[in-house]
């Protein structure tokens, strides 16, 4: 498991070789270019005032990533201010003539570094990375003092609304990695730093695919910051499980302070190549040399494959049509905020494939490099977005932010293979044309025969919400994405396509914001409205849709939670979530993610129970049984909901309830393939505890979700709604709820926070109301 976190935070494009090193950040003698990270030994205060004295701060150490502060779990009234973040930063004598270069992957929202109290940076824009220069600002074998003051309060030039008229909230802080790369004077550069139009670190295309031959090309820029010239090797190696494949080697002499770009070109024989399906994954490694010296060694995963469209827009990837499946994510995670951890959000990726996605618009702003790396190697493809909802400044200032941010994320994710195109564009707002056009070159500049996407004319690809199709009708002309469905429009109650057909329902059991805690009906209501959603966009044009939204989150406008996830904002699954599950084909096959054959029974099964069954499944045949009894054995039924799915639900009617346990046995080829149970529940006399960790096993640092179930006495959850569950903690772990914690659907979910030495630290729950003794769980 170690080397599987590793590969999560080192991986990236512009990243020196990744090596473990100690939290005291003193490294061994360094030959070859190396990185340091930097997220440990931080002290951190806040204040609402841009000049408060420092010297009489109270300063609180802590680790990053990291929030200013923990939010309850309805967040209406974020905290937005001035953060100011400082620690010791301690140069090696053996540093001396190095490059060195300091990284932040993520500060909202406007950052201000200094170094010994001298201004050395300034960057605007919370999302994206950006990389300082402290060559000729440090002294090897001296300690300096490094404070970073971040401003998180509405900004006019970045956007998006104010806070208080936003429907998602931006919070906070130093909430991703801060790393230091120490090169070599010849070293490839940061693509950040580089600020060179389709150029920097290294950039990875592919001018010929097919099934038979690929071609890679490898754009690497070099630098010579020494004052002679320096002849070098640069060696680029192409490994598939390990063995190498490929290789090719280029000489090139450097002019003493220039900067070249050199490419060089690879052939594979009988590619294995990537899509949703086979997540097929190559390792590239590029290695620097000077005379027979290693200088620098880069290590990246990269996919082979090809985004195309026909004639009548439709999606080929490699060749193959393909529909995606797809939903929108929202980052933030309860408490933190976006302060996660490379785990938790690699997790969320989980949770998306297992749900029978093979697609994820990334809304609205770029999302981590973990999640990213997380979609290359389950196999999601993505939307990659900038920031913008609702917004649109004509200040010069405001045009030229919103530009580079486009630069800034082509050069940040160009190399991810699941990047289907980018969104360089402010959501839901009036742009004019010539912006929009300025994005939609910018582009093509940044990546040349990249899609551009937009939800206005003027892009490559079309993204239209269904709402704003069923208010105008309008069919497009272009490859058309549907990039959000399933919320709004039954929200507003406008759908004007199934609304009569639930007239006898009241108006919030017929929108699709539901909480886990609305309980049965509610909650088979919205998993009625995604599926007619979702069938009606497959009678679209479209390549692609994408449900609003994966998972419950925070709005700053709004009091409540947006509550139409298919999962909650504790990532639990609704009804909705096991409706898309179905939808995926029986035959993929995975060790990473839930997939192959499954059925679901959409009910509790307690006395207020609908009769009328709702049985989601991707088999041929289900049968239900009542108390081992046989109920009935059929295919999926047919309706006006269901007329475009490929594995539409199965709808089973019983007469009267009966107390006990239901069961659906899924076959396919006349051979059971998947099994479901639930219970009539009893009264709650015990908990069971466990660890949400979609197969990723806690490190130091992490986020992750412990979970309290309620049962009774035959081991069936008991859907009881807001029952207070007490938790406590020992050892070097933190639960970070701040309310007291309540269960929804019988589940009580508390956010933990692991120190270093989480080894040996345990989560004990009881519940004081219902006399059930404290359970224990221990983290190893």
């Amino acid at each position: 498991m170690l080397t599987r976190v590793m590969q999560i935070l080192c991986f990236s494009a512009m990243m020196a070789a990744c090596t473990p090193q100690t939290s005291t950040e003193q490294p061994a003698a360094v030959s070859a270019a190396t990185e340091l990270q930097l997220n440990q030994h931080w002290q951190f205060f806040k204040s609402q005032m841009a000049d408060a004295d420092l010297t009489q701060a109270s300063w609180q150490a802590v680790t990053l990533p990291h929030t200013p502060q923990i939010e309850p779990l309805l967040v209406n009234n974020q905290w937005q201010g001035f953060a100011w973040y400082k620690r010791e930063l301690t140069i090696a004598p053996e540093w001396q003539g190095k490059t060195l270069l300091l990284r932040f992957e993520g500060a909202m929202n406007h950052a201000e570094v200094y170094l010994d109290h001298q201004k050395i940076g300034d960057h605007l824009g919370g999302y994206l990375p950006f990389t300082l220069d402290l060559t000729d600002k440090v002294k090897a074998g001296q300690r300096h003092q490094l404070l970073v003051k971040l401003d998180n309060r509405d900004n006019a030039i970045t956007g998006p609304k104010p806070l208080h008229l936003l429907d998602f909230n931006t919070y906070g802080g130093l909430y991703r990695d801060v790393r230091l790369l120490v090169k070599n004077p010849v070293h490839i550069t940061d693509e950040q730093l580089a600020n060179r139009v389709a150029g920097g670190g290294i950039f990875v295309r592919y001018p010929k695919i097919s099934t038979e031959q690929a071609e890679v090309s490898i754009q690497t820029e070099l630098a010579n910051s020494g004052a002679t010239d320096a002849t070098i090797s640069v060696r680029q190696q192409l490994f598939w499980q390990d063995r190498l494949i490929g290789s090719t080697t280029q000489d090139q002499t450097l002019a003493a302070r220039s900067t070249e770009q050199l490419t060089q070109l690879l052939q594979v024989q009988q590619p294995a190549l990537w899509s949703p399906d086979h997540p097929n994954l190559y390792r590239l490694e590029t290695s620097l040399w000077q005379q027979g010296q290693l200088l620098e060694q880069q290590s990246q995963k990269i996919g082979l494959r090809q985004f195309s469209f026909t004639a009548d827009h439709r999606l080929l990837i490699n060749g193959n049509a393909t529909f995606l499946r797809g939903v929108n994510r929202h980052q933030e995670h309860p408490h933190v905020g976006y302060a996660s951890s490379a785990n938790a959000d690699y997790r969320d990726a989980v949770r998306i494939k297992s749900a029978g996605f093979d697609y994820v618009r990334l809304s609205h702003y770029p999302h981590s490099k973990a999640f990213m790396q997380a979609a290359d190697e389950l196999g999601l493809v993505l939307m990659n977005a900038i920031l913008g909802w609702q917004y649109y400044n004509p200040d010069p200032a405001f045009r030229a932010h919103t530009i580079q941010s486009c630069r800034d994320l082509i050069r940040r994710d160009r190399n991810h293979a699941s990047v289907l195109a980018w969104e360089c564009s402010l959501n839901e707002s009036d742009m004019p044309k010539d912006f929009i056009a300025t994005l939609h070159q910018t582009v093509k500049q940044e990546y040349p025969g990249a899609y551009s996407a937009g939800w206005q004319h003027g892009y490559d690809m079309y993204l239209q919400a269904r709402q704003h199709r069923q208010m105008h009708y309008e069919t497009p002309t272009q490859p058309y994405n549907v990039s959000e469905y399933g919320d709004w429009e039954y929200y507003a109650q406008n759908a004007g396509l199934a609304q009569d057909s639930w007239a006898d329902l009241k108006e919030e059991e017929r929108t699709s914001r539901q909480l886990l805690s609305h309980g049965e009906k509610r909650l088979l209501q919205q998993a009625r409205n995604v599926q007619e959603a979702h069938n009606d966009n497959l009678s679209t044009p479209a390549y692609a849709d994408g449900y609003w939204v994966m998972f419950d989150y925070n709005r700053g406008y709004a009091n409540d939670l947006e509550a139409s996830g298919l999962m909650s904002i504790y990532r639990l699954p609704k009804y909705s979530y096991f409706f898309y599950q179905s939808q995926r084909s029986p035959a993929i096959q995975s060790s990473t993610y839930q997939a192959g054959p499954m059925v679901y029974i959409a009910s509790d099964w307690t006395a207020s129970s609908a009769l009328d069954l709702r049985v989601f499944s991707n088999a041929e045949e289900v049968e239900l049984l009542l108390n081992g009894q046989p109920v009935a054995r059929q295919k999926p039924s047919q309706d006006k909901y269901s007329t475009h799915l490929q594995h539409p639900p199965f709808e089973f009617k019983l007469p009267a309830f009966t107390p006990g346990t239901l069961t659906a046995r899924a076959y396919s080829g006349g051979k059971q393939v998947a099994e479901h149970q639930v219970s009539t529940p009893g009264q709650a006399s015990a908990i069971r505890l466990e660890l949400d960790t979609q197969g990723i096993a806690p490190v130091p640092h992490d986020l992750i979700f412990v979970r309290a179930y309620l049962k009774d006495a035959k081991g069936s959850t008991v859907p009881i709604q807001g029952q207070p569950v007490q938790f406590t903690s020992t050892g070097d772990v933190q639960i970070l709820n701040p309310d007291v914690t309540v269960t929804e659907q019988g589940i009580a979910t508390v956010v933990v926070r692991l120190g270093e030495h989480f080894s040996g630290a345990s989560i004990q729950a009881g519940v004081t109301e219902l006399s059930i003794p404290a359970q224990q769980i221990t983290f190893e």
